[in-house]
């Protein structure tokens, strides 16, 4: 795709003049990508109604270019993330939380292209007390880095932990970035979200004037590889999007990658769901690794990763990978770890086959945005908000509704121990 298969309008024009968040403006005073709030890419779904959006896990650079040329073809406003344990301190991916804009930024002046992009630091973990201390420091590096939006993850830690954490390390955040929250870790159908901890997060949330864009809830998926054959679990994630309700809070679904299109379009459909999280699907279609039609990857009788000649990666360089992997001792979904140490071997491959692996990732994407997500047009949609608004920052959806006086630090723990919750077994359950 070249600069001359995108005419931009008066509309992104105008976008472009005043959408871009300050950091973005500061970091990139000449460029002509609109690099938004996570809060506009919400509420174009949101407008158009019954839609969601790729948040793509950016692993590689050929990700990142696959997937912002899908997003054009389709018109769609798209958000580029990176998870902490893929790209922050301890990354296993050459792309990271400091440097996805710049990516994302190079590529989208290079081509030309017009559509609103949020850059979304994801998982930012929060593991145990002692993580608040170094989260105060970094997260503001991340806005000055060009980070647009902000998933705080203290669900690994009890309800009325994870509740003060988010109001403690809310005041880092800027007010006018993307927020999303989360109740309950990732972990397939073993300790599942309930209303009950949704609502408590929610509600303690709202007391302390934070407005969340989104929810995460472990409803039913795993990060990775889909191997359970449940996958999402619509009835309940509809459920809790309905008590949640009132505080105008929209789902961000994650481990989408090999759910069926079919309960993929039943959670865009049915529930307030405005973010979908791909990452593993895009890995292996980048790399030429044989999906099913629902981008989950396949395996031989050995349990190994089909290869498909001529797709994806060179061949040769495929085995030096299976190579490395083997005396790594990673298999499976460990395989995620090659993305570091082969980012620049794979750069340094022929243009066509460079161009393949792009390729792969845009069909995936255009079609996904399109087919499944119904999140084509939010392009423009994204624009006309950002110029009704006449700013970058469309302000919370949300007005605070509980009483302040119910949700001090003693209350918040009084009502967390009131609650019978199953988080599930311990682990290890990072993307």
């Amino acid at each position: 795709m070249s600069k001359l298969d995108v005419k931009p309008t008066p509309e992104f024009e105008k976008a472009l003049e005043i959408g871009r968040p300050p950091n973005v403006a500061a970091l990139f005073p000449n460029s002509r990508a609109l690099i938004v709030s996570g809060k506009v890419v919400d509420r174009a779904m949101l407008e158009k109604g019954k839609c969601m959006t790729i948040a793509v896990n950016g692993r590689s650079s050929f990700v990142v270019r696959g997937a912002l040329r899908g997003a054009q073809r389709a018109n769609a406003a798209i958000i580029l993330e990176i998870a902490r344990s893929e790209g922050g301190a301890n990354a296993y991916c050459h792309v990271n939380l400091w440097n996805l804009a710049q990516h994302v930024n190079q590529i989208v002046n290079e081509l030309g292209l017009t559509i609103p992009v949020a850059i979304h630091a994801d998982h930012y973990g929060i593991k145990k007390p002692e993580d608040m201390a170094g989260a105060k420091a970094e997260i503001p590096s991340l806005f000055d880095s060009g980070v647009t939006s902000i998933a705080i993850d203290a669900s690994h830690m009890p309800d009325d932990q994870n509740l003060l954490a988010n109001i403690e390390l809310r005041d880092y955040v800027p007010s006018w970035a993307g927020y999303e929250t989360e109740v309950g870790e990732i972990k397939g159908k073993a300790g599942l979200s309930t209303p009950e901890e949704a609502l408590f997060l929610i509600q303690g949330l709202n007391a302390h004037g934070i407005h969340p864009d989104w929810i995460a809830l472990n409803n039913g998926t795993t990060h990775g590889l889909e191997a359970e054959g449940e996958g999402i679990q619509v009835e309940l994630t509809r459920a809790i999007h309905d008590a949640l309700a009132p505080y105008k809070v929209s789902g961000a679904q994650h481990g989408t990658s090999g759910n069926s299109y079919e309960r993929l379009r039943q959670i865009a459909e049915q529930t307030r769901t405005t973010k979908a999280n791909v990452a593993t699907a895009l890995q292996m279609v980048s790399w030429g690794v044989k999906v099913n039609e629902y981008g989950n990857a396949m395996l031989d009788d050995q349990g190994r990763f089909i290869k498909e000649p001529g797709k994806g990666v060179d061949d040769e360089i495929w085995a030096e990978m299976v190579a490395y992997a083997d005396k790594q001792g990673w298999s499976g979904g460990n395989y995620k770890k090659l993305n570091l140490p082969f980012e620049c071997r794979l750069l340094g491959q022929p243009r066509e086959v460079r161009e393949r692996m792009v390729q792969a990732v845009e069909d995936f994407v255009a079609a996904l945005l399109t087919d499944v997500f119904h999140a084509d047009g939010t392009a423009d949609i994204a624009c006309k908000l950002i110029n009704e608004a006449g700013s970058f920052d469309l302000g919370p959806k949300g007005e605070r509704i509980e009483d302040p006086a119910e949700w001090t630090t003693e209350k918040i723990r009084a009502r967390a121990a009131s609650m019978d919750v199953d988080k599930g077994p311990e682990g290890d359950f990072d993307d």
